[in-house]
């Protein structure tokens, strides 16, 4: 009877004890700016769990001027990053070994925006003025509008705000329909005061932020790639399912970073975040990069010259989503 006894209280500890949680693995994801709405799903699903869920312990660092998403990937100094398409295609193109593993944006919200009282009524008529151009991957889709039209407008640097077209400095501006073209409407500006120019209505619809990470990575970790992915999707779906606590994650994530927090502002980001990335159509496609899109901004970018060649759908893109 003791024997028996004790087997019995062995096998009832080993039902009881809570099974190992399991194991985490620890990696790094930069995105390409700093902290606002734009982001909302990556925030979400770290404070959420979502990330820990899938079996990652995931660092979201946040990017910025000084900080290309590109070049710290290239360096091994982060395993993930979230660039624009065009971008990618463009530093794969040029030999750098990464793969897309999500599409997030669906549709381009970048846009050029002039005054309407500037004479500016068409973009052919930006040819000679002064037009100011971000750096580094949002200037590919200008350039290739610029080339097709056979215009050459004089491009200046444009930095975080937009003062210097506020001042009449330049006769048009770059802007992110999300995020600076709100900003303008903020200042006093009325929409009929401006004429906006989307390169998503002029066929240049290069869909934006995607996720990506090294080839090598991949190869190794596969799950590891998976994992991220399917955390990132699920905190997409539980910020436009739930928007105002996706807010508030967001607003305490730019506080901490002591970036300013304007909450109207953000519930603008986010509400037109839902709309590029879930756009009409696109039902069932959250994640997914679709071939004929992928194949129209290859192939703009190497009529243009932009890209020495373009790599193939399957070479770029690998099956990453859940």
């Amino acid at each position: 009877m003791p024997r028996t006894r004790l087997v019995l209280c062995l096998f009832l500890i080993l039902v009881l004890l809570p099974l190992p949680a399991r194991a985490e693995k620890q990696a790094v994801l930069l995105l390409q700016w700093l902290p606002q709405a734009q982001f909302a799903g990556f925030y979400v699903a770290r404070d959420k769990g979502f990330y820990r869920e899938a079996g990652v312990d995931l660092d979201i660092r946040a990017g910025g001027p000084d900080i290309l998403a590109s070049r710290e990937l290239a360096r091994g100094a982060v395993e993930f990053a979230t660039m624009f398409l065009a971008t990618g295609v463009q530093r794969q193109s040029e030999g750098m070994p990464l793969v897309h593993l999500a599409q997030l944006v669906q549709r381009s919200a970048l846009m050029l925006v002039a005054r309407s009282d500037s004479g500016i009524r068409e973009p052919a008529d930006l040819d000679g003025k002064r037009v100011s151009l971000w750096d580094n991957e949002f200037q590919l889709q200008p350039m290739a509008l610029f080339q097709r039209l056979g215009i050459v407008p004089d491009v200046v640097p444009q930095g975080f705000s937009l003062n210097l077209f506020l001042r009449g400095g330049v006769s048009a501006a770059s802007a992110m329909w999300y995020n600076e073209y709100h900003t303008l409407l903020a200042s006093g500006l009325n929409a009929d005061e401006l004429t906006v120019f989307f390169f998503a209505d002029m066929g240049l619809n290069f869909p934006e932020d995607g996720v990506y990470c090294l080839a090598r990575t991949w190869e190794q970790d596969p799950d590891l790639c998976k994992a991220v992915v399917a955390g990132t999707l699920k905190g997409w779906r539980y910020a436009f399912d739930h928007p105002d606590e996706a807010l508030e994650i967001v607003l305490k994530q730019m506080r901490e970073a002591r970036v300013p927090a304007n909450r109207a502002h953000q519930k603008w980001m986010l509400a037109r975040m839902r709309d590029i990335i879930l756009p009409p159509g696109s039902e069932g496609r959250l994640g997914r990069l679709d071939r004929l899109d992928y194949q129209r901004t290859a192939s703009v970018l190497l009529e243009r010259g932009l890209i020495p060649f373009a790599p193939t759908y399957e070479r770029f893109t690998r099956e990453a989503l859940p």
